[in-house]
């Protein structure tokens, strides 16, 4: 609380009631001058006498060193106060989410039936594109990387640097964890990055365009494990509804290969939710409901740090305290 008027200057220190020190001095100096003045010597030397010798009559006389000493112990007596400073207002760091993105790099992502703007592109590549969207809207959080084809492999762990998962991610190709998809595994292995984290915070985006027909886990037995952990799967099935490319124009060729029956009851079992994108505009939209699902935490409240400069007057008493000692004894 703020004092008011003129006392409002005691705010910069942290202990002001130690300025109560500073008659002590005086206290010290007139405590033994009253209790011993019946026995005090008498010289026979008269005011003007003494004077001339340098001696202070009657407590009149002040000299240099003593208005330095004097100097000195307001110092100390200030720097005992803790004179303190408000530093620049600065934004504490919040903890966001722990999230951890896996992306399929089997071998039917090279399918090329995705539009990225007025070209058609790989589904990985399309898929890379709305993902780097949405790591610029994560700022505040702490994302990994894993891919999954025919085994799951970490490429970046739970980082603030978003950047390099980017990079990561940017240099991914398809094929290059095998050509098989290991739905299970994938989750398993977020779980496992993901188990150390605060509870509440622990998220698993996995995307993927087919059927788990690899790995050593089943995909709902790894869904158990996330909801056994605390760990929400988001599942976004991603991909055309099969067939091929033919210059630029899809052409249907069977059945939808996506499992979205089982990615949705991983979804329901881990209380996450599970998206169906036939295209990369459908996939920007799941990302942004994600954002909305999971936001990053907001910033808290600034604070102005108090910066401590008790070292100026305790460095200025040491001055003037030396400066007394070495002054010449007619000026003491």
């Amino acid at each position: 609380m703020s004092l008011p008027g003129w006392l409002s200057w005691l705010d910069a220190l942290a202990w002001p009631w130690l300025l109560l020190a500073l008659p002590l001095p005086l206290l010290m100096r007139w405590w033994p001058l009253r209790a011993d003045n019946a026995a005090a010597l008498r010289v026979p030397y008269d005011a003007d006498q003494l004077q001339s010798l340098g001696v202070a009559v009657g407590g009149a006389s002040l000299g240099v060193g003593r208005v330095l000493l004097w100097l000195a112990w307001i110092c100390l007596c200030v720097a005992a106060a803790r004179p303190q400073q408000l530093g620049e207002a600065v934004t504490p760091p919040q903890q966001g989410r722990q999230m951890m993105l896996a992306v399929d790099v089997s071998g039917s992502m090279s399918e090329p039936d995705m539009l990225l703007g007025s070209q058609v592109v790989e589904r990985l590549t399309a898929a890379k594109a709305v993902l780097a969207d949405f790591l610029d809207r994560r700022a505040g959080d702490r994302v990994g990387l894993l891919i999954f084809g025919e085994r799951a492999y970490t490429l970046t762990p739970l980082t603030q640097d978003l950047t390099s998962v980017r990079q990561q991610l940017t240099d991914s190709v398809v094929g290059l964890a095998g050509r098989e998809t290991a739905i299970g595994d994938a989750i398993a292995l977020g779980v496992k990055r993901l188990r150390e984290q605060p509870q509440g915070q622990r998220v698993l985006i996995l995307l993927t365009d087919g059927v788990s027909n690899a790995g050593v886990l089943q995909p709902l037995r790894a869904a158990e494990l996330a909801q056994t952990e605390g760990v929400r799967v988001y599942t976004v099935a991603f991909g055309g509804d099969g067939g091929y490319s033919l210059f630029g124009v899809q052409i249907a060729a069977g059945d939808d290969p996506v499992d979205e029956a089982t990615l949705r009851r991983i979804a329901e079992l881990t209380g996450g939710r599970s998206f169906r994108a036939r295209n990369t505009d459908e996939l920007a939209g799941i990302y942004a409901e994600l954002q909305r699902l999971e936001p990053v935490a907001s910033a808290g409240p600034a604070v102005r740090p108090r910066i401590e400069r008790y070292a100026w007057p305790l460095a200025l008493a040491l001055l003037l305290g030396a400066l007394a000692w070495l002054l010449p004894r007619r000026w003491a």
